[in-house]
């Protein structure tokens, strides 16, 4: 008997297991100016925790998850058509490359050849390159594909940079894959391969609400970031290139602090950047793997 009730827990769990593990289906999201078909892919856990996210740009929609009370809510920003996106976003949810944050002048040397890249940021009236240049990553069709593994579904974006695209020098080949797994993470897998020495930097530009899109303001989240140091900017919010220390300023979140609390602060960084604009060096020394930031918004529980 009790060998029979084992072999039937197995199979319910196998049959339940097979039953969550669909791969998510895309769906149109409209059209580009030239005809091109972008289409949208939602991941759903066991939890009915979603992510929403497009081929234009591997741009992520939305992020649907629970407060303390089970309410679902959408936590990050975004717009509901794609011709939004494309006429005016401020990097709402893409991935961003070939380099995030800005380069001075947009100019660089690499093994004794002088670089020039499209200018397309003037904080402070200093000329830079943001995010890739005119049109960086997240203004590019990616080719993608729905994925499905044990406890996770995903989809996988796939482009390839040309050498000389916004003046970067060699052909870069780039895979970035987000996952949504039944423990309630979107893990975020990034890929590159190039021929040729080439800067890279890329990163995931959503922007977070843990109240919900469009339920005020983000000063009331609390905030702890694992770095004792920051890289202070210029007035062109250029990294200087040194590091220094966080402790007696308003950018110390190696405890939680609410991000209101000091963002209007007469301090020289806050006041230059117009609050919150920097860079955190983690703690962890290079290869080392840790946490890096905590987010709590305490009228939600998220």
């Amino acid at each position: 008997m009790s060998v029979k009730s084992s072999v039937f827990i197995l199979i319910t769990a196998l049959s339940f297991n097979f039953m969550l593990a669909e791969v998510p289906v895309a769906e149109p999201f409209g059209r580009t100016a030239n005809g091109a078909s972008i289409e949208a892919y939602t991941l759903v856990n066991r939890h009915g925790v979603r992510l929403r996210a497009i081929n234009y740009g591997a741009t992520v929609l939305s992020i649907e998850t629970p407060d303390r009370n089970g309410r679902l809510a959408d936590i990050v920003l975004g717009f509901k058509t794609l011709d939004e996106y494309i006429a005016s976003s401020p990097y709402f949810g893409a991935v961003v490359g070939r380099y995030a944050n800005r380069i001075a002048g947009g100019r660089f040397l690499l093994e004794g050849h002088r670089y020039q890249l499209a200018i397309n940021n003037l904080p402070g009236g200093i000329p830079c390159t943001l995010h890739g240049g005119l049109k960086g990553l997240d203004k590019v069709i990616w080719k993608s594909e729905s994925l499905v593994r044990e406890g996770a579904q995903g989809v996988k974006f796939h482009y390839v940079s040309q050498d000389g695209e916004e003046g970067f020098p060699g052909t870069l080949d780039l895979t970035v894959t987000y996952w949504l797994t039944d423990t309630d993470e979107w893990q975020i897998e990034y890929r590159a391969t190039t021929d040729r020495a080439t800067p890279i930097n890329l990163t995931q530009h959503s922007y977070f609400n843990l109240k919900g899109e469009g339920n005020g303001d983000i000063l009331n989240h609390e905030l702890m970031l694992a770095a004792k140091t920051f890289t202070p900017v210029t007035a062109g919010l250029v990294p200087t290139g040194e590091l220094q220390s966080v402790a007696g300023t308003p950018l110390d979140f190696t405890k939680p602090h609410a991000i209101g609390e000091r963002v209007n602060a007469k301090a020289e960084q806050i006041l230059l950047a117009g609050g919150y604009d920097h860079n955190w060096a983690l703690n962890h020394r290079s290869g080392e793997l840790g946490l890096a930031a905590t987010v709590y918004e305490p009228t939600t529980g998220r």
